[in-house]
């Protein structure tokens, strides 16, 4: 099962609330990857929801799911894609990439 890690960040867009966490994306398409998005984390429903949010005050809403994937498009609008690196789990909707630091359960980081 995939559980998804959190890292704090300090500062904040105003879109975002307090306790937003900072991730790497490419957005629009872009090559390279930077810290400008922030992630919420809110529950909907019974359901655990992550919002990321962009530098421009668009978003994307995630479901967290325990099936292994990680994370599933919550809009349905456009169909994602996930894939594990390391402890990071790369995810690409549309012409956007994040990535979300992830730790793998039952892998080998609990082995002495």
């Amino acid at each position: 099962m995939l559980c998804l890690a959190g890292c704090s960040s300090g500062d904040g867009q105003p879109q975002a609330d307090a306790g937003a966490e900072r991730i790497e994306c490419a957005l629009g398409g872009a090559e390279q990857f930077a810290q400008s998005c922030l992630v919420e984390r809110v529950a909907v429903e019974g359901k655990g929801i992550v919002v990321v949010r962009h530098p421009d005050g668009s978003f994307r809403r995630f479901e967290l799911v325990s099936d292994g994937r990680g994370l599933t498009s919550a809009d349905g609008a456009d169909e994602l894609t996930t894939e594990l690196k390391g402890q990071m789990l790369g995810v690409t909707v549309g012409a956007d990439r994040y990535l979300f630091p992830a730790t793998v359960r039952g892998s080998d980081e609990t082995a002495n």
